[in-house]
């Protein structure tokens, strides 16, 4: 058997059409290459440590409304979602009440969370809230494989229009009404609460390893809007990525 599955493995093609390679180089001329390219990247980091800091002193807002979740241990408010600490990071978790599974990108980013500990040491809850029921969140986490984080539904709240993170007339039951993930963050005073920042479409990505993985190989995304050289292998953006157990690899 092995000695039939190393007969498969044949060597492709040096940098043909078919397999297209970066070039190869010395020793010498591959650590030249590198050092420019990690002084880019110190740069981009140091001027990304200065808009955090930036994001470290916007403004917030306080939010008035008492909005009551739906989770594992029964309902909660959002002041209870911070579990005594004083920062809650929540991920708006596209899956709409009428729908069979979770968005297949939410999936890709839920795929990277790890345990919290991190976090609580710092002072700091993380939670996802999906409009869908709790029955079908639950299904779905465990489909996944999931454990952390723990994930609430607000299907009975106002919490996703209000964040701009579901479309329509929130009193129109007959209305279209669209999804959209993001990332609210929110700082307690006492009870009061306040959300200090939002984000989302490509703003999510930090939180989503397998893109900043990606980013540091040759072929990078493989996805058509990047600058690769020619012959690069690519496809269009959000066509190929699945739910993990859904890949025929």
């Amino acid at each position: 058997m092995a000695h039939h599955i190393a007969a498969q493995r044949e060597e492709p093609a040096v940098n043909d059409s078919r397999n297209p390679l970066p070039p190869i180089v010395s020793m010498d001329e591959w650590r030249a290459a590198l050092e420019q390219q990690i002084a880019k990247e110190k740069a981009l980091t140091r001027a990304r440590d200065k808009l955090n800091a930036e994001r470290r002193r916007l403004p917030m807002v306080k939010v008035e409304k008492e909005y009551v979740f739906e989770g594992p241990s029964g309902k909660v408010s959002l002041l209870e979602l911070f579990e005594g600490r004083r920062q809650l990071i929540v991920y708006h978790f596209m899956f709409g009440p009428d729908w069979e599974a979770g968005c297949d990108g939410c999936s890709w980013v839920a795929d990277a969370m790890t345990h919290p500990a991190h976090l609580h040491a710092r002072d700091t809850s993380f939670v996802m809230i999906s409009r869908a029921p709790l029955d079908k969140l639950e299904r779905y986490k465990a489909r996944m494989g999931w454990i952390h984080p723990t994930w609430y539904s607000s299907y009975d709240s106002d919490f996703n229009f209000d964040m701009g993170v579901t479309t329509g007339n929130k009193d129109d039951p007959s209305a279209d009404r669209g999804e959209k993930h993001g990332v609210s963050v929110f700082l307690r005073n006492g009870n009061d609460i306040y959300r200090t920042y939002f984000t989302g479409k490509r703003g999510v990505e930090y939180l989503g390893s397998h893109w900043t993985y990606l980013d540091l190989t040759a072929y990078g995304r493989q996805e058509t809007w990047e600058d690769s050289p020619e012959g690069w292998p690519q496809t269009a953006p959000y066509v190929w990525n699945r739910r993990h157990d859904e890949y025929d690899i």
